[in-house]
Parts: C-alpha cells; structure tokens; sequence
C-alpha cells in the first residue's frame, strides 16, 4: 500500500516538473514575457482544472492548447505580410525662383551642396506677362534623391519642422509634401554670395508590388486594396519619425 502510494507520489511530482518545464518554453516561443504572462492569466483564471499546479500549469493537452492558440496569435502580428511595408521612393527638392539668371544658378548651387547631385532646371510652361515669365524659360530647379540619403535629407528637413506636420500635407495617395523657409537650418553654412533659399519637399511613397504599373514588359495595375492610403501614409509618419499630425487648417 505504502510502496502504491509512493509510487503515484513519484509520478505526480515528475507531472508537475514536465507542466512546469513546458511552461518554461513558453517565453522563447512567444519571445515576449508579455505574452506569457497573458498565457498565465488564461491558465490561472481557470481553477479547479486537472493538473492546475499553483495557478499557473495545466498539463497535457490543455496546455498545448493554449500554447498552440498564443503562438499562432503571436505569429500573425510577427509574421506580417512583407509586401505591405510602406518605403520611400523618392524625395524631391524644388526650388522655384521665378526667373532665369544668376538666382537660378545659385539656387541650383544650394541643392547640389545638400544632395551631392547635380540638378535639373525646369521651363515654364506658359507665357505669364504680369510675372515677366516667358514660355520654356528656366524659372526653377529640382533634384530627385533615392535610397538612403533620401531618408537622411527627409529626417533632416523634419528636424526644422519639429516633426509636425498638418494633415493637409498629405495627399489621398499617401504622399506628402512641405516647405521650408531658410536652407541654412538644414545645416548648410550660409554663404554670402549665394544667399538664403526656401526649398519644397516632396515624398513619394511606394511599397512592394508598385513596379507592375511601370514596367515595360507586361504592364499593369496595382490593385485597389495594395494602393496607399492616406491614413496608412500618416501612420508610418507617426511610426518611423515619432513625428506629430494636426487637423489645423
């Protein structure tokens, strides 16, 4: 009788030490001990069950169970679909001066300090009198930055803002555009014999999958549901710069 009941003792001891041991694997499952206290609330919230064990085990297949529910849950929001990832696809810097001449020239002397590229001049499209702008006459200069430094430029344009931005600086498509005032808050060294320029930026943002709708062999169209919104392009914002969007007008 003596040697039965030591025998069940033995092997309820060894019970509870595997339940504890499969509970222990559940931290570098989840990698979250968030997420495994959660499974310890679940278990603990269930008293009287078969095999519970200080509020906290559950043996067999209660325990895989929950173990198996959590772990899927947890894969969904890890394993996220890659080709939803919002990216920059390029940044454009304009500088509209008005007119042709030495201003223009050394507007494009600004932007290529900035970028270390060498810019475009772009022509009027229309004869405007009152402004003394003749047709195809250059009046501004832009540059288009990809990449890396594209997002470096960005940050450093964001830095003069403060990382706000209005909700009218984004577009229904996703992009977003702003304006600065003086190029020398973006670190540049004033120079005397250019003087202080303002500058537009202009982001474009794309995710995988857009190349459909620009290749030449078997072109097409990005689905409705792949477009980016102008809510999606406000939350990456807010994500990747911890940046700040207002309603104000």
């Amino acid at each position: 009788m003596e040697a039965a009941s030591a025998e069940k003792k033995s092997k309820s001891v060894e019970k509870k030490i595997a339940a504890r041991a499969a509970t222990a694997a559940i931290d570098p499952l989840l990698n979250d001990q968030f997420n495994a206290g959660r499974l310890y609330a679940v278990i603990a919230s269930r008293p009287g069950q078969s095999g519970r064990c200080d509020g906290y085990i559950l043996e067999g297949k209660e325990l895989e169970f929950y173990l198996r529910k959590i772990k899927s849950a947890e894969e969904q929001k890890v394993t996220k679909n890659p080709m939803r990832n919002l990216r920059i696809e390029k940044l454009v810097l304009n500088i509209s001066v008005g007119e042709s001449g030495d201003r223009l020239t050394r507007a494009a002397k600004v932007l290529e300090q900035l970028t270390g590229q060498t810019p475009v001049y772009s022509k009027a499209r229309y004869t405007v009198r009152s402004f003394s702008i003749r047709r195809n006459e250059k009046i501004a200069v832009h540059v288009t930055v990809r990449g890396p430094k594209a997002e470096e430029i960005l940050e450093r344009g964001l830095k003069v803002k403060e990382y706000e931005l209005k909700a009218r600086n984004f577009s229904e498509t996703g992009n977003f555009g702003f304006g600065i005032d003086e190029h020398i808050d973006l670190g540049i060294k004033y120079d005397p014999s250019i003087g202080i320029y303002g500058m537009d930026y202009y982001v474009v943002m794309g995710r995988p999958g857009y190349r459909v709708s620009r290749r030449k062999h078997c072109k097409s169209t990005v689905g409705v549901t792949h477009r980016i919104k102008k809510e999606e392009s406000i939350e990456w914002f807010k994500n990747r710069f911890d940046g700040v969007v207002s309603n104000k007008n």
